[in-house]
């Protein structure tokens, strides 16, 4: 079955992204040889192309119109560090993926500070130059940011790709889990503003290729417990090379150019599952659980999230070039793969498509978490709309977000408010993997602007254009995003982590009037204490909103871990309904709105 869908596939999918691909290395450069104009031709998608015939992915500007973010990266002083990743050419599979990025309070002042993962290269690997580091920007409560990661002690230096962060021992203190090619980190809070990396002691530091990480307390004892997922299987020595033929792997073309190697044809890494045993060691429990991905699918975007409303997180995973995975929640220490009955494994069409980042949010404003899933370019972007039934639909050309979107290739992704309205828009960060994108005629390239979507009242999305000079103008080569209100006005901004660049801080200067409220939740004695798990409905402005605390999602990300609701023009709200992980509902009243509110557990009014 599975084969026959890769199979119906092959034209759209994959990072591997072979609309045509050689079966050998000799077809390859008899291939590569071929005009531009032919290989264009071979898109299943007409090039989309601005007024000055430019790909739309780095084109289609105005000069008027909306200013929703500027470009405050200098002035916050994120751009004296940059991320690397391999050489220029990306002549491997690792050295184009790129990194996450997570926001975090690590040192409890109330500021949201930002945690930015590197790459690394062979030659740092092999003890031939110092490492790329990680960097952790200290918010300075003033618009600018210090890295302090060396002091800190998160630098990595490993070949980062992930981050996770939650408070996985109940100390009230952050802490992070860094996936990398190579071994993991888990670095926990020290609580003096350094942190001690204990994953091996813990046993979560696996080895070779893991991918996204999610938190989440998936038995109910009040632990969170950590989910893995592996991509593939790299091995330095037998390295899947285009025109070469030392590893047998066809997905070395795209459109009639030799490129780096997708994952088609190579072993995928399995998925683990970590039970926190609450004395700072975790067991492997991914074989009990059921969610060991057996079939050896390539893991990216993985986040726990509440899916069909019983309380109980469930487990989404997004993979590359393959069906992806949805488990719900058994109650009972174990998941049952629900992943083709859903509609969640592929696309409207029946497609796999190359998953990247998974945003998780209540677009329609009716309880249910929906999900959008960014994809490869030449291929739609899937958006989940959540039926209530255990089912999705896939409505992304129903609401907007169809063939606009094909020509870019999505990775970070986010439901964000942006104006406040109450309705949650669509952002993500784009970017192609194969520099050879701005030397041929593909239609696309590979640095890529931006895009945001207006949510018009649940029922489309619209585009915010891309007016000059603005953040949503920014061509860049994006990997993981991050949303969040990083300087405490309640305007959601967005950090994203720009392959072999430095991290672009969109800040949010939206000129809209409306209200907001936003949430700091502790968690008592049987959740989680960071709340991680939590599900908060906000009735206000004629509309019911959710908002859940995630960690992880996005492509290898984690968010600002405060629900945020924006509330139009309502100027009260007369009742939290917060759904705690340890099953607890409690009913709490807001002092007042446009400001942040921490709320603890055991304080409010029990349902009836």
């Amino acid at each position: 079955m599975f084969e026959g869908m890769r199979a119906i596939a092959a034209g759209a999918v994959a990072l591997s992204a072979v609309l045509l691909f050689s079966q050998d290395a000799g077809s390859g450069k008899a291939m590569a040889a071929q005009s531009k104009e032919t290989a264009a031709a071979r898109s299943p998608h007409a090039a989309q192309l601005d007024a000055e015939k430019r790909p739309i992915t780095a084109g289609g500007f105005v000069k008027n119109g909306p200013v929703v973010f500027e470009d405050a990266s200098d002035r916050a002083g994120l751009t004296k560090w940059a991320h690397r990743m391999g050489t220029a050419a990306k002549t491997y599979l690792v050295e184009t993926k790129g990194s996450g990025i997570g926001l975090i309070d690590y040192d409890n002042d109330g500021w949201l500070d930002i945690y930015v993962v590197n790459g690394s290269t062979f030659d740092a690997l092999d003890g031939k130059e110092m490492p790329p580091h990680a960097a952790l920007f200290h918010n300075n409560h003033d618009g600018t940011f210090t890295d302090v990661a060396a002091k800190a002690g998160v630098t990595n230096d490993r070949w980062g790709m992930g981050v996770a962060i939650a408070d996985f021992d109940n100390d009230g203190w952050p802490d992070i889990y860094v996936t990398n090619w190579g071994k993991n980190r888990l670095y926990r809070n020290n609580h003096d503003g350094t942190f001690t990396d204990v994953a091996e002691k813990a046993g979560v530091a696996l080895g070779n290729w893991s991918s996204g990480a999610t938190w989440g307390d998936y038995d109910g004892d009040g632990r969170l417990d950590l989910f893995v997922a592996g991509y593939l299987h790299f091995d330095r020595e037998h390295l899947p090379v285009a025109e070469q033929g030392g590893v047998r792997n066809g997905f070395c073309m795209f459109r009639g150019a030799p490129v780096a190697c997708g994952p088609r044809g190579l072993k995928g890494e399995p998925d683990h599952l970590f039970h926190n045993n609450g004395d700072g060691t975790f067991t492997d429990v991914s074989e009990k659980a059921g969610v060991a991905d057996k079939a050896g699918y390539y893991g990216l975007g993985a986040v726990f999230a509440d899916v069909n409303n019983d309380g109980r997180v469930d487990l989404l995973v997004g993979n590359d070039s393959t069906p992806n995975y949805l488990y719900l929640n058994n109650g009972d220490g174990t998941f049952r793969d629900v992943s083709y009955d859903s509609g969640f494994a592929v696309s409207g069409d029946g497609k796999e498509v190359a998953s990247m980042g998974l945003a998780v949010g209540d677009y329609e404003n009716n309880g249910l978490l929906d999900v959008f899933d960014t994809t490869f370019s030449d291929s739609e972007k899937p958006l989940y709309r959540n039926d209530g039934d255990g089912g999705f639909t896939d409505v992304s050309d129903q609401v907007g977000l169809g063939e606009g979107l094909v020509p870019f290739l999505n990775w970070g992704d986010a439901f964000i408010d942006y104006d406040n309205d109450g309705w949650k828009d669509l952002l993500m960060s784009n970017g192609h993997v194969y520099p050879e994108a701005d030397r041929y005629a593909w239609g696309t390239s590979w640095r890529q602007r931006p895009m945001l979507f207006r949510n018009v009242d649940g029922k489309r999305f619209a585009p915010i254009p891309a007016v000059e000079g603005t953040g949503l103008a920014d061509v860049i080569a994006g990997r993981g995003m991050v949303v969040g209100d990083l300087f405490n006005d309640g305007k959601i901004d967005a950090v994203i982590n720009v392959m072999d660049g430095h991290p672009v801080l969109l800040k949010n200067v939206s000129d809209d009037k409306n209200h907001w409220l936003e949430l700091r939740l502790v968690g008592g004695a049987k959740s989680p204490r960071d709340a991680v798990g939590t599900t908060v409905y906000v009735p206000a402005n004629g509309m019911r909103q959710r908002e859940d605390v995630l960690s992880g999602g996005s492509y290898l990300s984690t968010n600002d871990p405060r629900p945020h609701f924006g509330l139009g023009q309502a100027t009260k709200v007369e009742d939290i309904e917060i759904h705690w992980p340890s099953g607890r509902v409690e009913h709490f009243t807001a002092p007042g709105v446009d400001r942040i509110v921490t709320i603890r557990e055991g304080a409010g009014k029990d349902r009836d």
